[in-house]
């Protein structure tokens, strides 16, 4: 498939969203640079869960993430990573696609821009998905497995939206190793739950973001991204420990009783 990428000053130009609506984009050759990228192949997937219920969000992102496991993957990770191509894609081959999903971004150019043409960082659906399907399937093999694992980011996307915010925490067994001790620790439901009775915390903190917060502050001194997974695991016991109970953790595996 051959994808014309877009020239600067796009995100911004209000005839460039009237012209997605009527449909002129690709017969205006301003818009364009004078690039073109070929991908292999490039199915419709969901790129955007800001909206309907929690079960609603879940499918959307599992379907995603086996799209573009399947589909997307094999495509060079400069590219894949891009938000110009991002962008040129969505906007040149899947117009149908976005009008018949996403209806609200006919409401305004902002719910335009917020669905198709977000900054591609951390806090883009797309980034996200790209990101979690590379990482597991990069290093699991078995299908059943990479289901297992995309459960774990969907049931867990605050502390999951938290490590890939951090530069030095983007790192594939990081993250592997987190969902596991999550998993492993039955710790889903606290990691997103709100820490109450701090005033001196924010007015939103959730128990996993504070874990996450205590490895970044606590970097380069403990190099958490390159830790085994058990010893990873104490050291997250104790960051979690400061924020709440974890005797019963302790209790349960064979870990130093200063973590108390």
């Amino acid at each position: 498939m051959e994808v014309r990428l877009l020239a600067k000053g796009y995100k911004n130009n209000e005839q460039f969203y009237q012209d997605f609506l009527d449909d002129k984009i690709n017969s205006k050759d301003e818009y364009f640079s004078n690039k073109i990228v070929y991908i292999k192949e490039a199915p419709d997937f969901p790129i955007y869960m800001g909206r309907g219920s929690e079960d609603f969000k879940k499918q959307d992102f599992l379907r995603a993430f086996r799209i573009i496991g399947e589909a997307y993957l094999n495509t060079e990770r400069d590219l894949l990573l891009d938000e110009t191509f991002w962008h040129s894609l969505l906007v040149t081959h899947k117009r149908e696609y976005i009008l018949d999903h996403y209806q609200e971004v006919e409401d305004s150019i902002n719910k335009f821009r917020a669905v198709v043409l977000k900054d591609f960082n951390w806090e883009n659906y797309i980034y996200k998905c790209i990101l979690g399907s590379q990482y597991i399937n990069d290093n699991i093999i078995d299908k059943a497995e990479r289901e297992r694992y995309y459960e774990l980011i969907t049931d867990n996307l605050d502390i999951y939206n938290y490590i890939i915010k951090y530069e030095i925490f983007r790192n594939d067994q990081f993250l592997i190793n987190v969902l596991d001790i999550i998993d492993e620790l039955n710790l889903s439901k606290i990691m997103k739950a709100k820490i109450k009775g701090r005033e001196d915390l924010g007015t939103d903190e959730r128990y996993g973001r504070r874990v996450i917060f205590e490895f970044n502050k606590s970097y380069p001194i403990v190099m958490a991204p390159m830790l085994e997974k058990e010893e990873l695991k104490e050291i997250f016991i104790k960051y979690l420990g400061y924020y709440c109970g974890v005797s019963h953790l302790v209790d349960r595996g064979n870990f130093s009783k200063k973590l108390i």
